[in-house]
């Protein structure tokens, strides 16, 4: 069982097999050769893995974000911030990190929104003076916000994998991210002090006014998402649909800057992306079950509950175990495949699982443009055009800013929990 469970996959992980069939090829093997059990089990496993309410938001967000993409709601959303911080020292960068927070409160998608407000943002920073490494480096980071402020799809799955509470894990999730954003804005302010770039102008109401305006419809996307879910309006997968309805009514009808033919070519990207997460969903959960049945999580709590090993080191060893996976697994197969291990594991030693899924959630976003393989890089290196060791070189300041951040979330539980607090106070 050995080799089915930890042999198998990661021969097949070093391999370069998608991660799919890595997890479909270890519980194949186990069925076959270790257990008494009838492969009819992996069919119904395989089904019961996306046969949960909670994942058909998955769609539904993806396809909210595609229709904000396609228009020109990133260059509102950019104009609206920069008018409201044009008197900071910096406001680019500020404006490149308020806008992909914002916008990621729209898409939940990392990489949607380093495409979409990359292509926006570093060039216009480069005119303004910025150095080409601090600029992509800042691009590909600030990203990674995306995954952990809500509408976040990770959160989702997470959700699912935990059995936690959806809206109470995006509650928890603002906080954070306001937290991390705070402070990737303080350090792009001082950067620019330092350097000399992008001196602070005069705040004009009118010209803020005027961008408010041009954005408020693309504003409202998240103030209907977040305030329907905490209103008790809707539940989250009803407010993804909602999203849905109101991103193609704004792009189509009041920007008029999308076809119908461009909300179908929307949709058929949906469909694609859905599938690629929901098979991957899938057979993590056919490899959870896996687990389950053969005591390994049981297994793993005893053994470390016999060693007594304190709170504070086990969730520090956990974080250095997230952090090495996030190198070189996507959020979703990591969230999938390790959940099964580490819930039981905190809940035995006292952790809030909410608490535990935001620190999950910073561990995976400092994953997704850590190198050498975050896939934030590859894909500000597609947009940017730029070479990956400019990218590199420009991420190492924002990473220790994340792994700050990843400090003081994980040991003041408050941060998270306050959010939850203040929007789900019964």
């Amino acid at each position: 069982m050995i080799f089915a469970l930890c042999v198998l996959p990661l021969v097949l992980l070093l391999l370069g097999f998608p991660i799919f069939i890595v997890l479909l090829a270890a519980v194949t093997t186990a069925l076959v050769f270790y257990m008494n059990l009838p492969l009819a089990a992996l069919h119904q496993n395989l089904f019961g893995g996306v046969n949960a309410f909670a994942l058909l938001a998955v769609p539904y967000f993806i396809y909210a974000g595609e229709l904000m993409g396609r228009g020109s709601v990133a260059q509102r959303l950019v104009d609206f911030v920069q008018a409201g911080s044009v008197s900071l020292r910096g406001s680019l960068g500020v404006t490149t990190v308020g806008a992909s927070a914002i916008f990621g409160a729209i898409s939940g998608a990392s990489a949607a929104t380093v495409a979409t407000i990359g292509k926006v943002m570093h060039p216009a920073m480069r005119r303004a003076g910025y150095p080409e490494t601090f600029s992509a480096g800042l691009v590909t980071a600030v990203g990674a916000i995306d995954i952990i402020i809500p509408p976040s799809i990770p959160m989702i799955v997470y959700g699912m994998a935990a059995s936690e509470s959806v809206p109470r894990l995006y509650a928890a999730g603002i906080v954070p991210g306001l937290l991390i954003a705070l402070l990737l804005g303080l350090y792009v302010v001082w950067f620019a002090k330092r350097r000399g770039i992008g001196a602070a102008e005069s705040f004009q109401l009118g010209v803020f006014l005027r961008a408010a305006g041009r954005g408020v419809w693309a504003l409202g996307a998240p103030f209907i998402i977040l305030g329907g879910i905490y209103g008790g309006v809707f539940s989250p997968t009803e407010a993804a649909a909602v999203a849905c309805v109101y991103s193609a009514f704004v792009t189509r009808f009041v920007y008029r800057e999308l076809g119908w033919r461009d909300i179908l070519e929307a949709a058929a990207s949906t469909a694609l992306f859905t599938g690629q997460i929901l098979i991957i969903v899938s057979c993590a959960s056919v490899f959870a079950w896996l687990l389950t049945v053969n005591q390994v999580p049981a297994t793993v709590v005893e053994w470390l509950q016999a060693l007594n090993v304190p709170t504070w080191l086990l969730l520090l060893a956990i974080n250095i175990g997230l952090l090495a996976v996030g190198c070189f697994l996507d959020p979703l197969s990591a969230i999938l495949m390790l959940s099964p291990l580490l819930v039981p594991l905190v809940k035995a030693a006292g952790v809030d699982t909410v608490h535990f899924g935001i620190v999950v959630m910073v561990n995976l976003a400092i994953g997704l443009f850590h190198p050498p393989f975050g896939i934030n890089i590859f894909v500000a290196q597609s947009v940017l055009n730029l070479e990956l060791g400019v990218i590199y070189r420009g991420i190492v300041p924002f990473l220790l800013l994340y792994l700050f951040a990843l400090v003081l979330i994980t040991y003041i539980p408050s941060i998270s929990l306050i959010g939850v607090k203040l929007f789900l106070a019964s």
